[in-house]
């Protein structure tokens, strides 16, 4: 991970000076990366008493995060041209206003800040932190927060560490020259973040539906490509069945990335009758955010997802051809 310049770090600063209140958001569907980002960057607004207002389309499905969902809002209230002028928009772990998803109110053409460490962000200027090599966007957030504001209070180091646990999962995906995401781990640490309630939030109160769901998703994978990459799927009546709250994803990746051979994981949901979410995971070489890319999502090397048009019989062989390329 680079360090932010200080060149960075002084025209963010220079953004939050030109502004007299904000916005803050993250994408939908959040992970706690996304609303840990998020939360950082409120706690600069706190302490240099700028307004703000958090903004999140939802829904917060994940049951570490949901503690967290009544600090945000999916509307935006109106604002007079004037007011307008006077708001800036900061963006964190994501970089594209249609991956904000379904937000009440007109939040185009505000002065926006992204601060983004996806691979396949499309940003660029001087208004925009972006760094892939950071793996989580938490890991920025925190350097601009020691930037601008100091020490970090407990409450928000707590925050910050769960972020970059989050998009670590818990810091085994991290590989060489990740000292420096150790270290603020280590700062986080003294400040009172509490590693082990965060891993149990992050692991535990799964509802019983989630393990059922997950055995009848590792029932359905199959295996492609000599054994290299395994999908599996979850249909409409899966989700009228199991509901929609408090699923384990990552549990699915995880143990079909422990089978032997396997390099990559392709999970579908069908979400309405003509449109899916893709997950796509994988081990080391394999670069799953440019196939996701294809299908108009996005990610990191070896963790990406999208939303597309489709159903599942037929989206999943489109899918397969194009691991089939690199696998």
């Amino acid at each position: 991970m680079i360090r932010i310049s200080q060149d960075l770090i002084s025209q963010f600063k220079g953004f939050l000076d030109s502004h007299e209140h904000f916005i803050i958001a993250g994408h939908k569907e959040p992970d706690g990366d996304c609303i840990a980002s998020c939360l950082g960057i409120s706690y600069i607004l706190d302490k240099i008493k700028k307004p703000y207002i958090l903004i999140n389309a939802g829904p917060f499905k994940r049951n570490e995060i949901k503690k967290f969902a009544p600090r945000f809002s999916n509307s935006v209230p109106f604002m007079s041209q004037q007011e307008r002028s006077r708001c800036g928009l900061i963006i964190a772990d994501c970089s594209e206003i249609p991956r904000l998803g379904d937000i009440d109110g007109d939040i185009t053409g505000l002065d926006t800040f992204i601060i983004d460490h996806h691979k396949t962000s499309s940003a660029s200027g001087e208004n925009c932190i972006i760094d892939s090599s950071a793996p989580a966007a938490s890991c920025l957030v925190m350097q601009l927060a020691e930037a601008a504001a100091g020490a970090l209070p407990q409450e928000t180091a707590g925050i910050l560490f769960f972020g970059i646990a989050s998009d670590t999962g818990f810091f085994k995906f991290l590989s060489k020259d990740s000292g420096e995401v150790f270290a603020q781990a280590a700062r986080l640490s003294d400040a009172g973040a509490d590693p082990r309630a965060i891993y149990q939030r992050m692991t535990g109160g799964k509802a019983w539906s989630t393990r059922k769901l997950l055995g009848i998703m590792l029932s359905r994978a199959e295996r492609h490509c000599n054994g290299k990459l395994i999908v599996t799927y979850e249909t409409m009546e899966d989700t009228r069945k199991f509901g929609q709250e408090g699923r384990d994803s990552d549990a699915l990746y995880s143990l079909m990335l422990e089978v032997e051979s396997a390099e990559a994981v392709l999970f579908v949901r069908q979400e309405t009758e003509f449109s899916c979410t893709l997950g796509l995971r994988s081990r080391d070489s394999c670069d799953v955010s440019a196939i996701a890319s294809r299908f108009g999502g996005g990610g990191h090397k070896n963790a990406a997802g999208a939303s597309t048009e489709g159903k599942i019989e037929t989206l999943i062989p489109r899918i397969i051809k194009e691991f089939a390329k690199v696998l």
